[in-house]
Parts: C-alpha cells; sequence; structure tokens
C-alpha cells in the first residue's frame, strides 16, 4: 500500500512514435525532480529535434503534484499541453514531464484530431515506461569511529536505508538517504548511539 510520503513516479526514461495523416508525433517520457532539470531536457530535445514543428509539453512536480504546467506550442489552445497533463494525471503520477514532439505531415487534423494525437502519443511513451512507487528523501550524514561501524551497519539493514555518500579513514564518514516517512525513527536512533555524531547538529 502506498504511504502518505511516497508518490507514484516514472522509472527511467521511454519514447513512442505515434502517426496520423502523415504527421508524426515522437513522445519522451522522463523522471525529473526540478524546474532546472526540465529546462534542460527541453532545451537538448529542442536542439535535436530543431526541424519539428512543434514541442509540446505538460510536468507535474512535488509529491503533493501542485507544481504544474502546460504549453501548447503553437498548437490551438489545449489541444496539445492538456491533454499529456490529462495522461500524466490518469496515471497518478508527479515528478514527471512528458514532451511531444510534433513533425506535420500537411494534412491538418482539427482541434479533437490533435487532442486524441497528443493524447495517445503520451498514454504510449507512459506505457513503454514503468510506474513506480517513490518517496522524497533528506540525507542524513553521521560520524563514527570503527568500533560504532556495526550498530551503523545494522541501522542501515533494519531500515532498507540507501548509502549516499561514504568515506572510511580515521574517522567514518557516511551519508545516508533518508525517507521523510521514516525520517523522525531513523534520526531519533542515531541521537541514541554512543559515539556517533550527526554532522551538522
Amino acid at each position: 500500500m502506498k504511504s502518505k510520503a511516497s508518490y507514484l513516479t516514472l522509472a527511467k526514461v521511454s519514447e513512442s512514435l505515434f502517426k496520423e495523416k502523415g504527421s508524426k508525433f515522437l513522445a519522451f517520457a522522463y523522471p525529473v525532480k526540478s524546474e532546472a532539470e526540465i529546462k534542460e531536457t527541453l532545451d537538448s530535445l529542442r536542439k535535436k529535434y530543431y526541424d519539428a514543428r512543434h514541442h509540446c509539453y505538460a510536468y507535474v512536480l512535488g509529491k503533493n503534484k501542485d507544481v504544474l504546467r502546460t504549453n501548447d506550442d503553437g498548437e490551438p489552445n489545449h489541444s496539445a499541453g492538456d491533454p499529456i497533463l490529462g495522461q500524466i494525471r490518469s496515471n497518478s503520477l508527479t515528478n514527471v514531464l512528458i514532451v511531444v514532439v510534433r513533425y506535420f505531415g500537411g494534412t491538418k487534423l482539427g482541434v479533437g484530431g490533435l487532442i486524441s494525437a497528443y493524447r495517445n502519443a503520451a498514454s504510449e511513451a507512459i506505457s513503454n515506461n514503468q510506474i513506480i512507487e517513490s518517496e522524497d528523501t533528506r540525507e542524513l550524514t553521521l560520524l563514527y569511529g570503527y568500533p560504532e561501524m556495526n550498530q551503523v551497519m545494522k541501522l542501515i539493514k533494519d531500515h532498507d536505508l540507501e548509502i549516499a555518500d561514504q568515506d572510511f579513514d580515521n574517522l567514518c564518514k557516511i551519508t545516508l538517504a533518508v525517507p521523510d516517512g521514516i525520517w523522525d525513527t531513523v534520526y531519533g536512533k542515531t541521537r541514541e548511539m554512543e559515539g556517533v555524531i550527526i554532522d551538522g547538529d
């Protein structure tokens, strides 16, 4: 079951090709974390497919899906960005960007035809991906000596924590990615450990 702290997103980058009356709709679906990352992705697609007529997209960010945007990029209002966004929403996804690049085939599709084509292209890109459950994490950096290694490793194993960075010198330093849902528990247990210092505490 999905915990309150988790959300659904995409596992990887995927693409699809949808054709309608000579027009080609290349759809790309990305897992993303920030608007800066989205801008970089859009810029690189525009460079790669510089000869395409339209680069339409929609994205949703944040655990609460409170950051979202659509762009019709010259297509009639609400005929491209909204149907793409509709596919993100109907799969309950967030931290996702879907871009549909259109090469015009010479035959106008009309607003209804465009809505259908952009919706289908976005839907296929999601189908070619994998929907996963994810969770926001915070970093916790611990400093400790070798005698404390066992209790730190037990904490990692007990809570299935991801190691983001580690450095074993005279003093051991490890950075853990702790899911928001168990942050208070893990932080509390760490504070009780003798000989373990929380960096920045």
